[in-house]
């Protein structure tokens, strides 16, 4: 089923974001973490690509792995980085073959370490590239990324709406944003997508907050703002990870519940891997 469906049809809920296992330890963590959220009857399921951004063989088995959790509607994520455009059709095929019909496109981030990688070298450039292909090579449901604070390569927030109208009008069906602790930000990203005449959902990201150093390690490659006094409080507690884990909790719990009472009603969870904090936020908000 199409997401797009699933989205008009439902007015509430969460979706589950997976990210593809390296070791047979993390395979088994990965399916722990399945089964336990899919209790919760997410929208959907989604995959992302390996490490490097590459078409990896780990991360389209981690996606049928999510298959064969028959309850769920999965979605891979494909990006540009090092997507060769045959490479990308064979994949869409077998895809369909499998009946999967949702795609997260995107960009994807520069390789680690490499400051000058040209991604006009590249067979897809931008996402929108990456849409307009897929929306030529399929019948496939897309959802692109957008950022509350605008993207880190862009040099204003005006410039960045304007990207994210050129692959929405490419043909995106949705949107899930890039984390944000600071929920001000997805509310003015709403304001600065309605009047540039956008009306696709716009499903919030949430990471939840349970080690802090780990989260200011995510940030510093995207335009993200870790509120200062949670930062503080957090950095505080470092020496005992439980009571640091409980305060973060306790503020994503907050910023859902802050979210849900300002209209949005569907929440999108890029789960780490991580179960048990998955469920003790949706414990305290659903």
């Amino acid at each position: 089923m199409k997401i797009s469906e699933i989205l008009k049809k439902h007015k509430k809920g969460v979706s589950f974001e997976f990210f593809p296992p390296k070791t047979e330890k993390g395979k088994q963590a990965l399916l722990t973490t399945v089964k336990a959220l899919k209790e919760r009857k997410p929208l959907y399921a989604s995959m992302t690509c390996g490490a490097g951004g590459a078409i990896q063989d780990k991360s389209k088995e981690a996606v049928y792995m999510l298959l064969e959790e028959e309850e769920l509607v999965v979605m891979p994520h494909l990006t540009c980085l090092k997507a060769q455009e045959t490479d990308i059709r064979n994949l869409l095929e077998e895809y369909k073959q499998k009946g999967i019909r949702n795609i997260m496109a995107l960009r994807g981030d520069p390789p680690q370490g490499v400051s000058d990688f040209d991604f006009s070298k590249q067979d897809f450039c931008y996402a929108k590239d990456l849409v307009t292909f897929l929306k030529k090579g399929g019948d496939f449901c897309i959802g692109v990324a957008v950022y509350p604070e605008g993207h880190i390569e862009t040099g204003s927030l005006e410039q960045d709406i304007e990207y994210t109208k050129q692959k929405i009008d490419a043909g995106a069906d949705f949107a899930v944003t890039q984390m944000f602790f600071d929920n001000s930000y997805y509310y003015s990203l709403l304001e600065r997508m309605r009047k540039k005449g956008i009306n696709i959902p716009v499903l919030p990201g949430i990471l939840p907050l349970t080690n802090i150093a780990k989260v200011k390690e995510f940030t510093s490659v995207c335009r993200t703002t870790i509120p200062k006094d949670i930062e503080e409080k957090m950095g505080s507690l470092s020496l005992n990870s439980s009571d640091m884990e409980k305060c973060g909790i306790d503020f994503t719990i907050k910023q859902c519940q802050d979210l849900i009472k300002n209209g949005a009603q569907r929440l999108h969870f890029f789960t780490l891997n991580k179960p048990s904090v998955i469920k003790a936020i949706l414990d305290a908000i659903l």
